[in-house]
């Protein structure tokens, strides 16, 4: 039965204002970019065009079409049961780190590719740098600890001529570490970005799984299909979200002098007292809190440096004197 159909606001109003998925997709134009998409676009109960987003199929396919579209990203796929992420948010992130460079060039984000930015859990999905890469033209490392993402990574990367040389791959050997075996000696990177583990236990994303797949559908779910929902170390580690940042921020001070800006994405709000606590210990020397929205959802970016200003001027004198 089809219902009165939906008023929906013309933009996105929480996702930044650079965000290219500010407005209603456009299927029109989607699939005139990755035809394969059009099988998946059916009328809603709105009367409005839009996929099934309970299906995993439809949304890997509009993945691939968001990324041809907009970011010129000809092959992107993924192996099952790897996550397939929300595209939007991955790029707000960008949006709102690239602001964080920026306030520290008189306002002008830094770009191209003398700007060298480190993505920890790059994934099989390698979206971050697709879209950095894309966005500002930055280089990109991207690290994880399973073998099989980074050959997936490395294809994307391959099957995508104008992404030679952009986006380098390095295999974290220890699963314990997050900056250790990762940076090498006397790298410097203008920024890190992460999206950590959420969970702490594979029950607890199974059950977050079936939560949203619920609420997608509508109705109870039990039993999630094979899909894009994402592997266990993509999805969960021991200690969950808050064990792992707490690990980077200690690992991140042993490398103070490496990294301009660290960041990650902090999804729980009741962790972040705890993040701040931990990087005031640590004496960063500037923190930032960055609030970021999609729909109903909220999380927030965390910034940091261990840069004193004197050493955040000579960085940006000596290593953004070519950005364009």
């Amino acid at each position: 039965m089809i219902q009165k159909k939906k008023e929906h606001p013309k933009e996105k109003a929480r996702l930044h204002p650079r965000n290219k998925h500010r407005e209603r997709y456009d299927f029109k134009q989607l699939v005139e970019s990755c035809p394969e998409l059009a099988q998946f676009v059916k009328m809603n109960i709105y009367n409005d065009e839009s996929v099934d987003f309970a299906d995993p199929e439809a949304v890997l396919m509009l993945n691939k079409a968001l990324l041809k579209h907009f970011y010129n990203i000809d092959f992107w796929d993924i192996p099952r049961n790897y996550l397939c992420p929300p595209i939007p948010g991955r790029a707000d992130y960008l949006h709102h780190i690239a602001d964080v460079l920026g306030s520290k060039n008189f306002g002008k984000i830094p770009m191209g590719e003398s700007i060298k930015c480190l993505d920890i859990g790059v994934g099989a999905n390698c979206v971050y740098p697709l879209i950095g890469n894309s966005a500002y033209g930055w280089s990109f490392v991207g690290s994880d600890i399973d073998t099989f993402s980074l050959e997936s990574a490395q294809k994307i990367v391959d099957s995508n001529p104008g992404l030679e040389g952009k986006i380098e791959l390095r295999f974290q050997k220890n699963p314990g570490d997050v900056f250790f075996g990762v940076i090498q000696k006397d790298e410097q990177f203008d920024l890190s970005i992460c999206n950590p583990p959420f969970h702490s236990s594979k029950e607890e994303a199974q059950s977050g799984t079936l939560r949203k797949l619920s609420n997608l559908k509508q109705e109870k779910v039990t039993e999630p299909a094979l899909n894009f929902g994402g592997q266990n170390n993509e999805l969960w580690c021991k200690g969950g979200e808050e064990k792992f940042l707490s690990d980077m921020i200690r690992e991140s001070e042993k490398f103070s002098t490496s990294c301009f800006w660290y960041s990650s994405l902090v999804a729980k709000q009741s962790h972040l007292k705890r993040v701040l606590d931990l990087l005031q210990k640590a004496k960063a020397a500037e923190v930032k809190t960055i609030p970021m929205g999609q729909g109903n959802k909220s999380s927030r970016i965390v910034a940091w440096t261990f840069l004193t200003p004197e050493q955040q001027l000579n960085w940006v004198s000596s290593r953004w004197k070519d950005a364009t």
